[in-house]
């Protein structure tokens, strides 16, 4: 069986590393297994230069510096250049980071993708996201009472703040890239704060390890959604800077939402902050006569609406 299984999987492994565009790319290693297993993938391919970018997330003692002398070392190994940083060398220099602890960390280790690529002329960054990731980020967003769009999961090609961002692992399942490690031969670093039940994202992981089913179940989920979401954002009308609120009003509830999302965006909302509930209010004041006629959007964005129009007061600096 075991003859049998490991074409099957180096195939799959080989098909997947295929899909990443020749050229010169970020790649984001915290030490774990699935980081460490990209890049080691991601070196079979010579038509492919890698910069390793690491943070030290400060937040688990000793382990914390250890794990970035295991990228370090990691990286000196394989001949590539290597960038590490310290969460407080890049915290103190964004502004607006989220409270919650998660998604502040996203936001700064972001920050150093991007950084690094623009200081070394990197086309964009590679993350080790895998097909177990995605069954929890959906699970987790259908426990939060996410929207359709918000069930399609991660794509394996995205645009966060003009960088790019490929996830080519997306298909691969978390015990695939173990075994891969196992069979080369190449260590990793365990990260114990992963199992711990503080975290939601730890117990939904370990509540989905054993049940199979319901994790393909998920990703049919994230595949359908990432359909009507793509469908929309073809389908979806582009409101002009002042527009009839009929024109958003009439429009079926997905069709609805990207239209308000594109239109807020393109008056300088940021993307992060446009919830379903953000959308929902625009909506709202296209839809109900009664609603109020100015309300405070993301972005320092104030939008009227007077004779059946909805348009951003340009005069306003409020911000919400």
């Amino acid at each position: 069986m075991r003859q049998i299984l490991r074409p099957v999987l180096d195939d799959a492994l080989d098909s997947v590393i295929a899909t990443v565009p020749p050229g010169r790319w970020a790649v984001g290693v915290s030490g774990g297994a699935d980081s460490v297993a990209l890049l080691a993938l991601l070196r079979t391919r010579p038509e492919l230069s890698l910069h390793v970018a690491h943070l030290d997330h400060q937040t688990r003692g000793d382990a914390s510096p250890a794990d970035a002398r295991f990228v370090a070392e990691l990286a000196a190994r394989f001949g590539l250049p290597c960038t590490i940083r310290r969460r407080d060398e890049i915290e103190p220099g964004l502004t607006e980071l989220p409270a919650n602890r998660s998604a502040r960390y996203r936001a700064i280790r972001l920050a150093l993708f991007r950084e690094i690529v623009s200081l070394h002329s990197l086309q964009g960054v590679l993350l080790a996201h895998h097909a177990d990731d995605q069954a929890e980020t959906v699970l987790h967003r259908l426990i939060r009472g996410s929207a359709p769009a918000g069930l399609a999961g991660m794509s394996p090609r995205a645009s966060i703040g003009g960088l790019i961002v490929l996830r080519p692992l997306l298909n691969i399942r978390r015990d695939d890239l173990r075994t891969y490690l196992k069979r080369i031969g190449q260590e990793w670093r365990e990260d114990a704060s992963n199992q711990s039940d503080q975290y939601l994202r730890n117990r939904l992981r370990k509540w989905l390890y054993d049940k199979p089913e319901l994790h393909e179940t998920l990703l049919s989920v994230a595949r359908r959604c990432r359909a009507l979401r793509d469908w929309a954002r073809r389908a979806a009308p582009r409101l002009s800077e002042s527009f009839a609120c009929g024109q958003l009003a009439d429009l079926p509830e997905p069709l609805a939402h990207e239209a308000s999302r594109r239109w807020l965006i393109a008056r300088g909302a940021p993307p992060a902050q446009l919830s379903e509930a953000v959308l929902d209010r625009l909506i709202e004041m296209a839809a109900d006569a009664a609603s109020p006629p100015r309300r405070h959007f993301p972005g320092r964005l104030l939008v009227r609406r007077r004779s059946g129009a909805l348009f951003v007061d340009s005069g306003s600096t409020e911000a919400k």
